[in-house]
C-alpha cells in the first residue's frame, strides 16, 4: 500500500533527524500528545477530480498529527476554505480521528517530511519526487484541477506533470502567481494560489475572499459546479 510505503520513508537524513527530534522535543502545549514523526501520505477520495499540492508537513501540525494540513494555523485556513466550497464535510481538522471527509478532492505535499525552517532543500524535493508521482498516477484517471499553494509547489508540479502524464512542460515555464491559470493539452488545469501560511494570511496577501475564488475556479474546471 502506498501509504504505507511512504509512512515508512528514510531517505532524506536531514529531514528524518528533524522529524524524529521534534516528535521527541515537542512544543510545550503539545507535550502531553504522542507525535506522529513520520513521513505523510495524502488524504482525500482516490477519485478527486481537485488536486491540493502543498509544500511539506509543519513540525508541530502534520508532523503531530500524522495527517497534512492537520492541527495548524494554516489547516484552520485551508479547511475553513473547503468548506466553504462544498468540499469539505467540516471547516476544522485538529487530529487524524476528527471526522473530516474530502469531496472530490486530495490534498498531498511536494516533500512529505517536516523540514526545519519550513524550507526543504531542493535535493530533498527531488529525492521526494517519487511518492507525488506515484499518488499522481494512481489519481490521474479522474483528475482535472490541480490547485498548487505556493511558489515551490508550483515549481515542484512541472516534473510530476511530465512523469505521470509523459508531457513536457512549456518553454519557458509560466511563472507561479496567484489565480495563475496554465492549461496544457492532456494534463489537469494548473491553479496558482498563494500558500496558506500565517505569514500570508495574517499580513492580508491571502484572503479568504480570495481563497474562495481560487476553489470556486477549480470546481468549474472539474465540472463540478
Amino acid at each position: 500500500m502506498l501509504d504505507a510505503r511512504i509512512a515508512d520513508c528514510f531517505a532524506c537524513p536531514r529531514l528524518v533527524e528533524w522529524r524524529t527530534s521534534i516528535a521527541e522535543v515537542k512544543r510545550a502545549s503539545f507535550r502531553d500528545q504522542e507525535y506522529w514523526g513520520r513521513p505523510l501520505p495524502g488524504m482525500g477520495p482516490p477519485d478527486a477530480s481537485i488536486a491540493i499540492l502543498g509544500l511539506a508537513p509543519a513540525a508541530h501540525g502534520g508532523n503531530r498529527t500524522g495527517r497534512i494540513f492537520t492541527g495548524d494555523r494554516s489547516g484552520d485556513v485551508l479547511f475553513a476554505a473547503l468548506y466553504r466550497a462544498g468540499l469539505a464535510n467540516q471547516p476544522t481538522s485538529v487530529s487524524a480521528d476528527d471526522g473530516l471527509a474530502l469531496r472530490h478532492t486530495r490534498i498531498f505535499a511536494a516533500v512529505r517530511c517536516a523540514p526545519p525552517d519550513n524550507k526543504p532543500l531542493p535535493e530533498e524535493r527531488d529525492t521526494c519526487a517519487p511518492w507525488f508521482q506515484r499518488e499522481l498516477q494512481l489519481i490521474r484517471p479522474t483528475l482535472r484541477v490541480v490547485v498548487a499553494l505556493g511558489a515551490f509547489a508550483w515549481a515542484a508540479w512541472w516534473p510530476a506533470m511530465t512523469a505521470a502524464y509523459g508531457i513536457r512542460p512549456p518553454v519557458p515555464r509560466p511563472k507561479f502567481g496567484h489565480s495563475a491559470q496554465v492549461s496544457v493539452p492532456g494534463a489537469p488545469v494548473l491553479l496558482g494560489c498563494f500558500h496558506v501560511s500565517q505569514q500570508n494570511t495574517f499580513t492580508g496577501r491571502l484572503t479568504p475572499a480570495m481563497l474562495d475564488e481560487v476553489f470556486g475556479r477549480a470546481k468549474v474546471l472539474a465540472g463540478l459546479a
